[in-house]
């Protein structure tokens, strides 16, 4: 007796063939749900460009798009949920407790997991900041389900399932992940890399409150003080209209003098590509790409960078991308909007001296 072997999976079907049934206890997970991270009276604005990607995927689906808030109570927590409201989302989930004031894994964690398991998302986006970070991690491990961290880009595919898109080995390459079996699918996104959408005034939605069942007692990270991040003043690369950023091409250190004086003319930030901060020629703050700020300003100047695939991924939402470069076959130039090639050495000066004449004849003017 001879054993026949199994069908080969048709050509592009692997990821259909490996799907499985959902299983029965998953099935009743509906909905797109994004964490309003807010902290000290302020929400990070990459809850609001979550909440703009959340509703393709919600439209998508056929689904609602929900906020999930927790926080302390106060007028900062309602004009959050407004907010939301306006930014997209058809109801809030709204935890409101003095022990949610401030960050505190254990509460937090608590909070998320105890919404999920009660009102059953099917899909969970966070923010890939600090917060979100930590944030993520412990509540996918709770609930014993897929995390993808930092995608660049989310789809959902013809079996209805989220397709998380992020960059692997070191940047050098992009995957596409599936979360078959689970619920909720969770993934983290980066700052920038979505689009910000426009508020939409006077938009309503559902309020659904739930408590928090936890005592400060049973909490063993305690809060002391606050003290504010002395550097959140300094490189502000993520939300920056014009940014000019150099690399290795640039040959030495004393060179990116020129970056910042051209940033210094256009009122810019400046940055510079992964090797430059290996180098130590720059602080890791002013790194721009997957391991570094993702932005996404209207005018980026990149000087003496390659466009190795984790840089390209921080950068791609600009509106409009220059390079500069020598190697006219530079991967850069494959998706800058303009190039210029020649040496940035030369080039960076005569941009820097041309900008400064034409905007002293527009202040004169105006």
């Amino acid at each position: 007796m001879t054993e026949k072997a199994a069908p080969a999976p048709a050509a592009g079907g692997s990821r259909a063939g490996m799907k499985k049934e959902l299983p029965e206890r998953f099935r009743d997970y509906k909905h797109v749900w994004v964490l309003i991270e807010m902290e000290r009276g302020a929400v990070h604005p990459v809850s609001w460009e979550l909440l703009g990607e959340g509703r393709k995927l919600a439209d998508k689906l056929g689904v609602e798009l929900a906020g999930a808030l927790l926080a302390g109570p106060g007028e900062a927590t309602q004009k959050a949920v407004d907010e939301a409201f306006s930014y997209g989302a058809d109801l809030v989930y709204l935890m409101e407790d003095p022990l949610l004031a401030d960050y505190r894994n254990q509460p937090y964690a608590a909070a998320m997991t105890d919404l999920v398991n009660t009102y059953k998302p099917e899909i969970l986006l966070m923010g890939a900041t600090n917060l979100g970070r930590d944030l993520a991690g412990t509540v996918a491990t709770t609930l014993a389900t897929g995390l993808t961290a930092d995608c660049t880009e989310l789809a959902i595919d013809h079996e209805g399932s989220l397709a998380a898109t992020r960059p692997t080995f070191g940047g050098t390459l992009l995957c596409t992940i599936h979360t078959l079996n689970f619920r909720p699918q969770m993934a983290t996104i980066r700052p920038r890399v979505m689009a910000m959408p426009e508020a939409q005034e006077g938009r309503s939605g559902r309020v659904i409150r739930h408590a928090l069942v936890m005592e400060e007692a049973s909490i063993i990270t305690k809060i002391l003080d606050f003290i504010a991040d002395a550097n959140m003043e300094k490189a502000q690369l993520a939300y920056a209209d014009i940014v000019v950023a150099g690399g290795m091409g640039l040959g030495r250190p004393e060179n990116f003098k020129l970056v910042t004086d051209l940033a210094a003319v256009l009122g810019a930030e400046y940055g510079c590509s992964r090797p430059v901060v290996q180098k130590g020629w720059m602080p890791a703050e002013r790194q721009i790409g997957q391991t570094g700020k993702t932005i996404r300003p209207r005018l980026y100047i990149a000087a003496g960078i390659s466009g190795a695939i984790q840089h390209r991924v921080g950068v791609e939402g600009s509106d409009i991308i220059l390079a500069i470069n020598t190697d006219p076959n530079a991967t850069i130039f494959e998706f800058a909007h303009m190039g210029i090639v020649g040496d940035a050495l030369q080039i960076l000066p005569a941009l820097t001296e041309a900008f400064r004449r034409r905007l002293a004849v527009n202040r004169l003017a105006g």
